[in-house]
């Protein structure tokens, strides 16, 4: 049920509400309801799910349609690696193209379908090469060759005769975007962004081949739209504003004339909109408090989709490109993205998208010019198509000062409310991230075995507007954690959870958080394992990617001027007031989070003689791809809080 695009509670013991899921019109009518509504699903008891059917589940994504539409690629884990491959548009016959330890995404087909353009880093450390092989299969030959410079995002011309990209030096802040001939393979730069806090993403190219559209701003907190003329460099600002905004273009249509843009310049909430490129002027889809983004317009420009994120559960909308009424469509409830590079619709009208929730791995669907969607994978493992899973609960509450937070909540099967059982908190990354009704091997994991595990969107968290994004702006660890914290005492009033049987674990932010809670909060937490998480936010901006320390300084500010806000924010400050053993688990060549921050927890811990364990993955990164490596990671997890948590057994 966790969400994350390179990472939730007013409870007091008398007069506490939680909320189970209603529909609302937005965030601020979210309303909290008594904790004794709260109820374990009630069904067949089922035994714990193994390990590794959880991971033998397939992950998919980054799909491609080939220019004809007879075939699809993308990249998969079916080898236990993410590599790239190809299956008949209606999931048959699937191949691996290609076979490598380091994961390949990213990936689009050249203009004739002979050939696949793609990116891949090396043992997870982000810094990316293009290549290119025959769609038939072959040796992949390595089109960048940089070991300082990252490409990622390629995208063809409308004549394929140009490749665009977007280019990072590993010592930069920024992103550019670059151009390759592809007859020649020479790259042309076509920014030079002299911001540090700002960088380049690829939209779309014009249809005469003239112009890249692309957006330009900072990580999350102002972005405007822009074209740029390929040949000269020239760049123009589409989407003008004043003060920070986020105005960004998704799609352009067939005739080159509008772009479908997403705002959040309606109060802080993000909204679609079509932009006239001879006028400049908007014209308004959406008008709501959730967060609204836009999608892609059709091959024929008769409609475009968008896609409503209401509390964590994501629909695909479609509307009219002339009259701008919505057309009703089946997708499923849930949660659903749409798929494909450069678009997700194949040029006769079909579209490709993914459908999740929290008992469903996710899987590709397509959806035809008429009627219902249809499932083109399974991905499931033989075990995990037998086990009975409960499903997700999104929940309502307050916070320490009466901010209204959502969870996700999982139960095990037909618990008693006798106040035995035992509670995960599961912190997300980000902290601009949000958990969503996905699936999650982990929290399987944990619920199939017993645990009880809360998932919230604390403040800092995407999806609820940019007052609630911006709510811990310097106060990392501070207000955000007192939400996890207040979940704790609401899952408590529920009477199913014994507060001495309480653990947390995340990875990234959540795993900053997992730390902060140890130490601040020592009296709450009988066992924690932390992911890749900071301890230090001054190591922090030493050693991470100079990109992510852009990113570190709009949460806390100036590194001199702020300095306190940075040392308060720092585990560091406060682990040594831990209690709970703590397992640390880290990917040696984590350029986001690098290695030295899971030392530094692991050798002061020892120093005070504290119950601490580590494991370095040595070809991982900010996160674990690798199935063997996932498979470990979920078992000592588990292992870890049946050992602190349930003791003998």
């Amino acid at each position: 049920m966790i969400a994350a695009r390179c990472a939730a509670y007013l409870c007091l013991f008398s007069g506490i509400v939680l909320t189970l899921h209603a529909e609302s019109a937005g965030p601020n009518t979210r309303t909290p309801t008594a904790p004794k509504s709260v109820t374990a699903p009630q069904g067949t008891a089922s035994t714990p799910v193994d390990i590794p059917d959880l991971l033998n589940t397939v992950r998919l994504g980054g799909a491609a349609w080939s220019p004809d539409g007879r075939q699809i690629l993308y990249s998969g884990s079916a080898s236990g690696r993410i590599n790239l491959w190809i299956m008949n548009s209606d999931g048959t016959e699937a191949h691996q193209l290609l076979h490598s330890d380091d994961a390949q995404s990213g990936a689009i087909w050249s203009k004739d379908g002979q050939k696949v353009v793609y990116q891949q880093d090396r043992g997870g450390d982000e810094i990316y090469d293009l290549y290119t092989v025959a769609a038939a299969g072959g040796t992949p030959q390595n089109l960048t060759q940089t070991n300082q410079v990252s490409e990622t995002n390629p995208h063809f011309s409308p004549d394929g005769k140009l490749l665009a990209f977007q280019h990072k030096e590993k010592q930069g802040s920024s992103i550019n975007l670059a151009v390759m001939d592809w007859s020649t393979h020479q790259v042309r730069l076509l920014t030079h962004e002299k911001d540090p806090k700002r960088s380049w993403d690829i939209v779309t190219w014009s249809p005469d081949g003239k112009t890249l559209y692309a957006n330009r701003g900072d990580l999350h907190e102002d972005v405007s739209a822009w074209s740029v003329d390929v040949a000269t460099g020239d760049a123009r600002e589409l989407t003008a504003h004043k003060g920070n905004v986020l105005i960004g273009a998704s799609s352009l249509s067939p005739d080159g004339k509008t772009l479908l843009i997403g705002s959040n310049e309606k109060d802080g909430y993000g909204n679609v909109a079509l932009l006239d490129l001879a006028t400049l002027q908007k014209k308004w889809i959406t008008d709501t408090q959730w967060d609204a983004q836009p999608g892609s317009f059709s091959p024929a420009g008769d409609l475009f989709t968008w896609s409503l994120n209401a509390d964590g559960r994501t629909s695909i909308h479609f509307t009219d490109a002339k009259t701008y009424k919505e057309v009703p469509r089946a997708i499923p409830e849930g949660l659903n993205y749409e798929n494909g590079n450069p678009i997700p619709f194949a040029l006769d009208g079909r579209l490709l998208f993914v459908h999740q929730d929290s008992t469903h791995a996710p899987n590709f669907y397509v959806l035809g010019l008429h009627g219902a969607p249809v499932q083109i994978t399974h991905v499931e493992s033989p075990g995990l198509r037998k086990a009975v899973l409960p499903p997700a609960q999104l929940v309502h509450y307050a916070s320490f000062d009466g901010k209204i937070i959502s969870a996700f909540l999982a139960m095990p099967f037909n618990l008693k409310r006798d106040g035995s059982n035992p509670l995960i908190v599961l912190p997300h990354g980000g902290p601009t991230g949000q958990v969503e009704d996905s699936f999650s091997p982990r929290i399987i994991a944990l619920v199939s075995r017993g645990y009880t595990v809360i998932a919230p969107n604390v403040r800092g968290s995407t999806g609820y507007g940019v007052a609630f994004e911006k709510a811990n702006y310097q106060d990392l660890g501070g207000g955000d954690l007192q939400d996890e914290i207040y979940g704790v005492k609401c899952m408590e009033a529920t009477g199913y959870i014994d507060p001495k049987k309480v653990g947390i674990t995340g990875g990234s932010y959540g795993g900053f958080m997992t730390l902060m809670a140890i130490g601040k909060a020592p009296d709450i937490w009988a066992a924690a394992v932390e992911e890749y998480g900071i301890i230090d936010w001054y190591t922090m901006l030493q050693h991470s990617d100079p990109l992510l320390q852009e990113y570190e300084k709009s949460l806390l500010g100036d590194p001199v001027k702020d300095r306190a806000k940075y040392e308060a924010a720092s585990p560091i400050q406060f682990l040594r007031k831990e209690r709970a053993p703590l397992l640390v688990m880290q990917g040696e060549r984590d350029i986001r989070v690098p290695r030295e921050e899971a030392a530094q927890v692991v050798d002061i811990l020892k120093k005070e003689g504290r119950t601490v364990d580590a494991v370095y993955y040595p070809q991982e990164g900010h996160g674990f791809m690798k199935r063997e490596d996932q498979i470990d990671e979920i078992t000592r997890m588990v292992a870890w809080f049946d050992k602190y948590l349930k003791g003998p057994q």
